[in-house]
């Protein structure tokens, strides 16, 4: 089934996986302190953002697959609450992390009519589609912060 290789795709970049990218997102992000996480590098984004903008995206297409409307838009993305210590940062990635679950779990018993139909409306594409492009999205950002964690060691 379709829905189960997307949601073990998706699981892999985010939560445990090692086969594409060598690494996922909790892995890197595990030993990154709220410190690290906020370190600006010349006009780059900094790893709290990059997460907050994953999470952003993650959790409104999670509203979606849960019965709920979209409500995410793109220009509100990287408007992410300023982190000032390690508990709102800890508390970033437990969203990150429980999220990702339920996102990967809701992926997983989708069948493959429900992938073939619009996500909310046409322009979106499908299901499917929207899946694929959240994939690809964290690969991308992943990349990323793989980079600014080694700019930002110490």
């Amino acid at each position: 089934m379709q829905s189960l290789s997307m949601a073990n795709r998706f699981r892999e970049i985010l939560l445990d996986g090692d086969w594409v990218a060598g690494t996922n997102y909790k892995e890197q992000l595990s030993d990154v302190t709220w410190q690290q996480a906020t370190t600006k590098v010349g006009s780059l984004n900094t790893i709290a953002l990059l997460t907050f903008h994953m999470h952003y995206y993650i959790a409104g297409v999670l509203n979606v697959f849960e019965g709920g409307n979209l409500e995410i838009k793109d220009m509100y993305s990287f408007d992410a609450p300023p982190i000032t210590n390690q508990k709102e940062w800890e508390v970033l990635l437990d969203s990150l992390w429980k999220d990702s679950i339920r996102f990967a779990d809701a992926v997983e018993v989708m069948s493959d009519d429900l992938l073939r139909q619009d996500f909310t409306d046409p322009k979106y594409g499908s299901y499917h589609r929207n899946i694929d492009s959240m994939i690809e999205h964290a690969y991308y950002h992943l990349g990323q912060i793989v980079l600014l964690k080694k700019l930002t060691a110490k």
